[in-house]
């Protein structure tokens, strides 16, 4: 049992051997090739969906938009009547 701790011990104290270096143009053509493949994998939304999901997004925006705006002026409101109480 001890001997084959020592022999699995010793093959992992091994540095690993660097692979082989390819040419950088390899790589870029390979790069590429995996691009393209991945492009061709997209399916786009229709321009219908499209405009629909910006349309909900824009009236989300503004949304949010009025009810900071409301909170904002409401706590400014109530800040500004603290103050004259307390002066």
């Amino acid at each position: 049992m001890a001997d084959k701790e020592k022999k699995v011990a010793q093959t992992d104290d091994k540095p690993a051997k660097a692979p082989k270096k390819e040419k950088k143009k390899g790589k870029l053509k390979e790069a590429w090739r995996g691009f393209k493949s991945e492009v061709k994998k997209i399916v786009w939304p229709s321009w219908k969906q499209v405009l629909k999901n910006t349309l909900v997004v824009l009236v989300i925006v503004v949304v949010c938009a009025v009810v900071i705006g409301a909170l904002d002026y409401a706590f400014s409101q109530g800040m500004m009547a603290l103050t004259k109480l307390f002066s």
